[in-house]
């Protein structure tokens, strides 16, 4: 019987497409011959608008470009505005930053994990990140009021310090009070007992996933030898995080440019072997538990070392609300600060983070005025992307979703 090519789309509201992404597919049969990615169908023109915008109100912007890894965005742009005003967060504001950027890679992982599970065809993994991701969740929410969008960290320090107290649940119709109080156990002491008593139990949690799945018969027909990216090829392509590191490079702006306090911290960097899914995978999972020994390492710092979270100087850093209520000078430069912004010298600056994803990086460049004259964002998204076509090319149909899933995208800093 003869079998003709024939081209299909796969998206751009495909389950297993993590957002808009759309795909072109040529087929011989059930066999990849060419991928061909469509973006644009989201594009939000972030940057245009944050060049429309005083610096301190584009902030939120970042939020939502990769809306997985929230305050990791946030960093970039903050370091980079702190780069052109030469200013420094105090110590304690250091800290609290790398404590919420490794939060922020557990919570992207899991979501990674549950999703990529779920895409392969494992249905539980998806239910267990989900559980940790909630207690996760409510750390973001204590410090900024938000769950997802938090805009907390802030040029010169972070929006405020830790709450002293977790919130609590109230009983109701579904949980009696007997329940509530057990839900309640490790919300009884601050912020930082909340969060120690999460790095205390995370381990075992990670231990689940992998007897799921990192032995697991199916798991591994699905992932090894999948979509094998060679360590010189992933350099080629402009691979970072851990789609590079799977490929055997042990590169990371954690380890090779630290910036904040990753200096004065103990931890590893999880290399693979052969750069398929699989250890992909491996490393991902790996990261997960060395993010939560660093998140460990800044809860016992921040215990022993009180002290501000946030510069002194008025032009960058908004008064109190007790001085601004009291005092006209305070109340002139809190508005003058939220209705203005404040101007930036004149040059241009590159700050990167090593986002959960890969290399997070904002590239400003400032004119002198209150808003940036120019903003260009490095999403660690978009080259993994652009070699879509090489990974999936000689594989079947059903790898292109694993591989899809293994690239870990968010289209919202791919199409920003």
């Amino acid at each position: 019987m003869e079998i003709r090519n024939y081209t299909m789309n796969f998206g751009p509201q495909h389950p297993s497409a993590h957002g808009v992404l759309r795909l072109v597919l040529e087929m011989d049969g059930e066999v990849v011959q060419r991928a061909d990615p469509h973006i644009g169908l989201l594009h939000r023109g972030t940057e245009k608008l944050a060049e429309s915008k005083p610096y301190n109100q584009s902030i939120g912007y970042m939020d939502r470009l990769d809306y997985v890894s929230m305050m990791c965005n946030e960093h970039g742009y903050v370091l980079a505005m702190e780069k052109l005003l030469g200013i420094a967060p105090p110590l304690r504001a250091q800290y609290i930053r790398v404590m919420y950027d490794e939060i922020t890679r557990i919570l992207n992982h899991l979501l990674w994990l549950g999703a990529h599970a779920l895409d392969i065809g494992a249905m539980t993994v998806f239910l267990y990140c989900f559980r940790e991701r909630e207690d996760l969740l409510d750390c973001y929410e204590a410090v900024s009021g938000a769950r997802l969008h938090a805009t907390y960290y802030r040029p010169g320090g972070v929006y405020r310090d830790l709450p002293l107290s977790m919130p609590q649940y109230q009983s109701s119709p579904w949980h009696n009070e007997k329940e509530t109080a057990e839900r309640n156990r490790n919300r009884q002491g601050s912020l930082l007992d909340f969060i120690e008593d999460f790095t205390r139990r995370f381990p075992a949690y990670v231990d689940e996933y992998e007897n799921l799945l990192t032995d697991n018969r199916i798991w591994k027909q699905r992932t090894v030898g999948i979509g094998v990216v060679p360590a010189e090829r992933a350099l080629a392509l402009g691979f970072t995080g851990p789609m590079l590191r799977g490929s055997g490079v042990a590169w990371d702006l954690r380890k090779k440019q630290p910036y904040e306090v990753y200096d004065q911290l103990d931890f590893d960097i999880p290399v693979g072997v052969t750069g398929d899914c699989y250890d992909r995978y491996l490393v991902r999972v790996e990261e997960m538990r060395q993010s939560n020994r660093i998140v460990k390492q800044c809860v016992d710092w921040l215990r022993a070392h009180p002290g501000p979270v946030m510069i002194e100087d008025r032009k960058i850093a908004p008064p109190s609300r007790t001085e601004m209520k009291g005092d006209m000078e305070s109340l002139i430069h809190h508005f003058k600060l939220f209705t203005e912004g404040f101007c930036i010298p004149e040059g241009e600056a590159y700050a990167a983070v090593e986002a959960p994803k890969g290399e997070f990086g904002v590239y400003l460049v400032s004119d002198g005025a209150n808003k940036p004259y120019r903003l260009k964002v490095r999403a660690p998204g978009f080259p993994h992307l652009a070699a879509l076509d090489e990974m999936t090319r000689g594989h079947m149909l059903a790898d292109v979703v694993a591989i899809i899933g293994t690239q870990d995208i968010v289209f919202g800093e791919v199409d920003r």
